[in-house]
């Protein structure tokens, strides 16, 4: 049994929320961790608050500081606090795992070696194509080695009840060029650990689903629930994109009552008819996920009327 497994045996339901700590709490971040917290709650379940952390660049402390005091704002709780950065040795133990099994090599291509070599998927991703799959590891292991990290999997035979939207992506990293655990491993490690049941993310996220269910399958995890939202989108530069700083807690705070905004969130999902106060408690009796809207939704704020107007 993983470390720290035998706290959560004997729960029914765990449901986490994982938020990137590499910019400010913004009107997307709210809308997923109230979705979260919701699912979690209206099971009944234990919630966890991940705050993701590890990237060694682009990760900032008062950024980790305060995406914690946003969500108490808006009326959530949780009962794990996590950080990523302060449970890696479970990492270490999990790719240790994967190098015994002999699935890792090292990898010496860049992003724009790969993006020569192929072509873009509809969505933008590059797939990876097997450059270094016969590579080695250095006689000392994978800790010897200063290249990235990536597993040698074969492509598994997609479940009839779990369609992917997304072709699959190739060999995932590991372990990324500057050192820092993949996405993919720490996210998989951390829900497997704490017995994570639910998981609901953006739909943006989606495709990472079929990476992650191999690897939960390899470190002997059972694969959670997922559900993917929509998404809150706005328009920069002739383009769509997701909701960032310029709608950030700091922002919103400044001009709503944090029931005012959870009320507009709870309207865009679709679960009220109007935006009106409400708490998130009162919001549980009539949750469900049939009642949230699918399409994602461009959306402006206001700050005369205080309100999020639809574009489309």
């Amino acid at each position: 049994m993983w470390p720290g497994l035998a706290n959560f045996v004997d729960m029914i339901e765990v449901g986490r929320f994982a938020p990137s700590t590499t910019g400010p709490a913004h009107a997307g971040t709210l809308l997923a961790g109230l979705l979260c917290w919701l699912d979690t709650r209206g099971n009944k379940g234990r919630l966890v608050l991940r705050l993701e952390d590890l990237d060694p660049h682009r990760s900032k402390p008062h950024w980790v500081a305060e995406m914690s005091k946003a969500l108490e704002w808006l009326g959530l709780d949780w009962d794990v606090l996590e950080r990523q950065s302060e449970v890696q040795q479970r990492y270490v133990s999990a790719v240790e795992s994967l190098f015994k099994e002999g699935l890792l090599y090292p990898c010496s291509c860049s992003r724009q070696d790969l993006a020569s070599r192929v072509s873009q998927r509809f969505d933008g991703l590059v797939p990876y194509d097997g450059k270094c799959r016969d590579r080695s590891l250095p006689p000392g292991g994978w800790e010897d080695c200063s290249e990235p990290l990536r597993l040698r999997c074969d492509e598994p035979a997609p479940d009839s009840s779990e369609p992917f939207k997304s072709p699959w992506m190739g060999d995932p990293l590991i372990r990324r060029r500057d050192g820092a655990f993949s996405y993919h491993l720490a996210s998989v490690v951390d829900d497997g650990i704490l017995r994570v049941t639910r998981i609901c993310r953006g739909r943006d996220l989606e495709p990472s689903m079929r990476i992650q269910n191999v690897l939960q399958d390899l470190l002997q995890f059972p694969r959670p629930i997922y559900h993917h939202h929509f998404l809150l989108l706005e328009g920069r530069e002739k383009k769509l994109a997701k909701i960032h700083g310029s709608m950030s807690w700091s922002e919103l705070r400044k001009s709503l009552h944090p029931d005012q905004l959870t009320g507009q969130l709870a309207y865009l999902m679709g679960l009220l008819k109007k935006p009106i106060p409400v708490s998130p408690v009162d919001l549980l009796e009539s949750f469900s996920w049939e009642a949230i809207r699918r399409p994602d939704l461009v959306v402006s704020w206001d700050r005369t009327s205080l309100s999020f107007i639809a574009i489309k």
